[in-house]
C-alpha cells in the first residue's frame, strides 16, 4: 500500500487541490486499491519532500516512516542528486543498450557494484526495478541450466510470505498469496513454496535451533519431492520486507545455502530492501548472514528511489556457463529498452558517493539498533504481539490475545486505524494486515525514532481504547 493511496483525502475538495485529486482518482490505477472505498476517498496527494520528511496537500508535514516504500534511503529532495541526473540528461540522455553498444554510467556502475556486492558477483543485468530484476534471475538460471546440458532443472522454490514483485513471474514467486486472488496463475509447474521463517510463528516451546533445524528439513524433504536433478533455484530475502519484516533463526540462510551447494541449486538472494544499507551494510547476505550468493537481486536503495533502476547481479561461474554461444550466430537473447538506462545508472552512481561520503552504513546501523531498542515498549500494548526487525527494518504484530498469538478480527481494521492515527500525529507507517511496519530513510535521527515510536504507542492506545468503549 502506497503513501499516496494510503493517506486519507484531507483537503481534497480545497479548489487548488480538485484538479490533481479528480485527474489521480479518475485515471490513475494505483498498486493495491482498495475499490470499495477509493472512489469515496481517493488519494492523498503528496506535494513536497525534503529529507525524512514528505508534505502533503494540506501543507501537513509528516515524517515519512517508511522512506517511500522501502527506498528513499538518502531522503528526499537532494540537490546533489538532482545535479547529477540533469548533467547526465544533458550530456547523454539515452542510447539503444542492444548489442554491442555501451553508456558510460552503465559501465561505471557495474564496476562499481562488482566492488561492493560479495564474492565473485562481477557482472550485471540492468532491469527497471525489482521486478523485473527477478524475472530476469529466472530466465537467468533457466538459461544457465540449459547451456550446461541440465534443461530440466527448471524448478524455483520460494517462501510463503516472501515477495519478490508485481511481474507475472515475480508475483508466482512471492508467497503472499492473498495477492494472488482473482489473477490468473502462472509457472505453477516450475514454482514451489516452502514454509516462511517466522520466529513468532514457529511451535510453542520450540527453541529457535530447533527450528531452524525443522526448516533445513523441510527444504530437503522438498528437494527430494521434487528431485534435486530437476530443482535449479532457492530464492529468499535476508529478511523478508512486505510479508511481515519475518527474521530467520540463527544459522538459516547458510545453512539452507549449504543444501544448495550439496544439490547443485543456485541460490539467490532478493536484496531489494535490505541491499544498499537499510541494515547498515551494502549487502546483507555475507555481511550479516554468511552466505555467498550465486546471484543477488537489488533496486529500491540502489537509487534511493529517485530513479527506477533494478540490477540482478551474477557470478563469475555462472557468467563463464552463459557467456559461452549456445551455437553458431547464438545470442544472450533477453534486453530491455531501458537496460543500463544512462541516467538511472549516473543517479546509482551519485547516491552510492553520498552514501559513502556521509558515512550512512553506520549511522543506520547504529540508529537501527536504537530504534529496535525503543521500539520494545510497544510490547507492554495488550494487543502487541511481537516487535522484531534488525538495521531500519522495524515489524509490529498485532493480536487479540497474546497467549494464543490470535489475529485481531479483519474486521476492525486494526492496522488501518493505527496508521490513520500515527498520520494525525505526524508520522506514516506502513499497516500491511494485522502488521504494522517502519522502514525510515538512513538519515534518520534518534529524536526522529522516538517520535515514530511515540506515534505508535499513542496511536495503539487509543485504537484500545475505542475498542473498549465499542464493547
Amino acid at each position: 500500500m502506497t503513501i499516496v493511496q494510503s493517506v486519507a483525502a484531507v483537503g481534497s475538495d480545497r479548489p487548488n487541490n480538485r484538479s490533481a485529486f479528480e485527474k489521480d482518482r479518475d485515471h490513475v490505477l494505483h498498486p493495491y486499491t482498495d475499490f470499495s472505498t477509493f472512489a469515496a476517498t481517493g488519494s492523498q496527494i503528496i506535494e513536497k519532500a525534503e529529507g525524512a520528511y514528505v508534505v502533503d496537500n494540506t501543507g501537513r508535514r509528516l515524517l515519512d516512516g517508511i522512506a517511500g516504500l522501502w527506498c528513499v534511503n538518502i531522503g528526499h529532495g537532494r540537490r546533489e542528486m538532482a545535479d547529477a541526473i540533469a548533467a547526465q540528461v544533458l550530456d547523454m540522455d539515452y542510447y539503444n543498450p542492444f548489442g554491442a553498444s555501451g553508456n558510460v554510467p552503465a559501465a561505471e556502475l557495474g564496476a562499481r557494484l562488482a566492488e561492493l556486492s560479495p564474492g565473485s558477483l562481477n557482472h550485471v543485468y540492468y532491469t527497471c526495478g525489482g521486478s523485473t530484476a527477478n524475472d530476469a534471475a529466472i530466465r537467468i538460471v533457466h538459461y544457465y541450466f540449459a547451456m550446461r546440458g541440465k534443461p530440466g532443472k527448471r524448478k524455483i522454490i520460494s517462501r510463503n510470505n516472501g515477495y519478490h514483485g508485481a511481474t507475472y513471474v515475480a508475483a508466482a514467486l512471492t508467497g503472499i498469496h492473498g495477492t494472488k486472488y482473482g489473477f490468473a496463475q502462472v509457472g505453477e509447474d516450475f514454482i514451489h513454496h516452502i514454509s516462511a521463517a517466522d520466529c513468532y510463528a514457529r511451535p510453542e516451546g520450540m527453541s529457535e535451533e530447533a527450528y531452524c533445524d525443522l526448516l533445513v528439513r523441510e527444504f530437503e524433504m522438498r528437494i527430494e519431492q521434487l528431485g534435486p536433478q530437476n530443482v535449479a533455484a532457492f530464492i529468499a530475502e535476508p529478511i523478508m520486507g512486505a510479508g511481515g519484516v519475518l527474521v530467520a533463526p540463527k544459522g538459516y540462510h547458510s545453512r539452507m545455502q549449504a543444501v544448495c551447494r550439496r544439490n547443485d541449486i543456485l541460490y539467490i538472494a532478493d536484496e531489494v530492501v535490505t541491499g544498499f544499507g537499510r541494515l547498515g551494510e551494502w549487502f546483507a547476505s555475507d555481511a550479516i548472514y554468511q552466505t555467498q550468493p550465486d546471484i543477488l537481486v537489488s533496486a529500491k536503495g540502489i537509487t534511493s528511489g529517485y530513479i527506477p533502476l533494478g540490477a540482478t547481479l551474477i557470478s563469475d561461474e555462472i557468467y563463464d556457463v552463459i557467456s559461452r554461444p549456445q551455437c553458431e550466430g547464438g545470442v544472450f537473447s533477453i534486453g530491455l529498452t531501458y537496460f543500463g538506462h544512462p541516467v538511472a545508472c549516473a543517479a546509482a552512481l551519485a547516491n552510492i558517493d553520498i552514501m559513502e561520503r556521509e558515512r550512512l552504513l553506520p549511522h543506520a546501523a547504529k540508529t537501527g539498533a536504537y530504534l529496535q531498542r525503543q521500539a520494545k515498549a510497544l510490547l507492554a500494548h495488550d494487543i502487541v504481539g511481537d516487535v522484531r526487525g534488525a538495521g531500519l527494518m522495524l515489524g509490529i504484530d498485532l493480536v487479540a490475545d497474546k497467549a494464543t498469538k490470535a489475529p485481531l478480527p479483519a474486521h476492525e481494521k486494526a492496522s488501518e486505524t493505527i496508521f490513520q492515527g500515527c498520520v494525525s500525529r505526524g508520522v506514516i507507517v506502513r499497516p500491511v494486515g494485522n502488521r504494522l511496519i517502519v522502514s525510515p530513510p538512513l538519515i534518520v535521527t534518534e529524536a526522529e525514532c522516538d517520535a515514530i515510536v511515540s506515534a505508535l504507542s499513542e496511536s495503539i492506545a487509543a485504537f484500545m481504547a475505542s475498542r473498549r468503549g465499542a464493547a
